[in-house]
């Protein structure tokens, strides 16, 4: 009775617009005053913040931010998009599929899908436009491309899963590798059937000669460098996620560097988002270790364990209701929120059922960037449609096939998990 006083309070906070942070920390904190009164509340509220921060794995995410701040700065998305143009522009879609193959590569070396998302707004869909593209295919392609930073590393999600779920880091990262591949081919082979039912959404775009291919790929690089300092290095077993992180963020501090776009007044700026955004990530895991401490406390999480393992259904069909959640609660919240309020108490019900908790972790993302693209909450569809000026309601409505594409390939890496642990398992620690 005590834990439905405590979930009932949290959410009518949030349904009142609270802060997800503060919503959490003020709910689990009349929790846990209903239980031990005065005393427990400031014991908990007295060690908490500490133990939150004290966390070496913590100075991953904001390297990571920072590397993000300082890939967009450097120009190199522009490139990227540019250099795929020229190697699949005269195929249909050409440059919807080029969006996919710049979003990935800026998920490459950057974790962050809202920055991908709002640079490539700025690169691809002008360029779309400009040659004829439906104005709903071009907003979806760029929207769902920019998903594609929350899951191939370095990835700011599979982070905070790890740490949430102590789980290792570096496989977790690893394993988001063929998946990344995977759901960025989805999206490519999604814009060409879009576009083989009907041409006249992508005029054909112009053809390049070998030289001028070729020479594009120049930009391939210093990603490819700037990925292996910071995934190679992990899989190797050369540093840790932390270690590669600092190597992430002084490598895109160089690409930036060279760009000539760093400045004493960019550089200043690029900091301020990095501590801002690192803060706001503080103090929503601040606030739901509070309410995690309180929902330990109720033994929810046990009897829920216990619960799930008496009912007579397959492992497989309480699986999909868990993801079906997850879609759900994409529609509505924040995915770094969605994170750090359910792992702890879904991924004990999960390690009952006898799933991996690393493929469990990828498949969590995965299903996370489907609601960053439905409504009523897509927060890239938000972002596209600030930075081009095009209604909500188009690209929410070009994004829907892409949305469909990923539910599948979420079925089939559900059916198939050795599809994600299969390179984790072959790591160097």
């Amino acid at each position: 009775m005590v834990a439905l006083g405590g979930i009932s309070i949290l959410f009518l906070m949030l349904a009142f617009g609270l802060p997800v942070a503060f919503a959490m920390a003020v709910s689990g904190a009349a929790g846990l005053l209903m239980i031990g009164g005065v005393d427990m509340v400031m014991g908990i509220l007295e060690t908490v913040p500490f133990s939150t921060a004290n966390s070496y794995e913590m100075i991953t995410i904001p390297m990571f931010i920072l590397m993000a701040e300082f890939v967009i700065l450097s120009g190199v998305a522009n490139d990227l998009f540019a250099a795929a143009a020229k190697w699949v522009g005269r195929v249909p879609g050409g440059l919807g599929m080029a969006t996919a193959v710049a979003g990935a590569g800026f998920g490459a070396i950057s974790g962050s899908s809202t920055a991908a998302a709002a640079t490539l707004s700025s690169t691809s869909i002008p360029a779309m436009l400009e040659q004829g593209y439906e104005p709903k295919l071009a907003g979806g392609v760029v929207a769902i491309s920019g998903t594609l930073a929350m899951l191939i590393p370095p990835s700011i999600a599979l982070v905070l899963y790890g740490i949430i779920a102590d789980v290792s880091i570096g496989a977790l990262l690893v394993g988001g590798i063929i998946p990344g591949i995977l759901v960025t081919l989805t999206i490519v082979l999604t814009v060409y059937l879009l576009v083989i039912q009907d041409r006249s959404r992508a005029p054909a775009g112009r053809s390049y000669t070998l030289r001028e291919k070729f020479a594009s790929l120049k930009v391939c690089g210093a990603m490819i460098l700037l990925f292996s300092g910071v995934t190679g290095t992990i899989y190797a077993g050369i540093a840790t996620p932390t270690e590669a992180a600092g190597i992430g963020a002084f490598g895109a501090f160089l690409l930036a560097l060279r760009s000539g776009n760093l400045t004493a007044g960019t550089l200043r700026a690029a900091l301020v988002r990095a501590v801002h955004a690192t803060a706001m990530i503080l103090m929503i895991m601040l606030g739901a270790h509070v309410f995690g401490t309180f929902f330990t406390l109720t033994q929810i999480t046990q009897e829920l364990v216990h619960w799930v393992g008496s009912l007579d259904v397959s492992p497989w069909v309480i699986m999909a209701l868990i993801l079906f959640g997850y879609v759900l609660l994409g529609c509505v919240m924040d995915q770094i929120a969605i994170l750090i309020l359910t792992v702890p108490v879904v991924l004990p019900v999960v390690l009952s059922l006898g799933f991996d908790p690393v493929w469990f972790g990828v498949i969590v993302v995965i299903t996370a960037e489907v609601g960053m693209v439905t409504p009523p909450m897509g927060l890239n569809v938000f972002v596209v449609a600030r930075y081009t000026g095009r209604p909500l309601e188009e690209i929410f409505a070009g994004v829907m096939p892409h949305v469909v594409a990923h539910l599948i390939l979420i079925a089939a890496l559900t059916a198939f998990p050795q599809i994600i642990t299969w390179l984790p398992s072959t790591m160097r620690y």
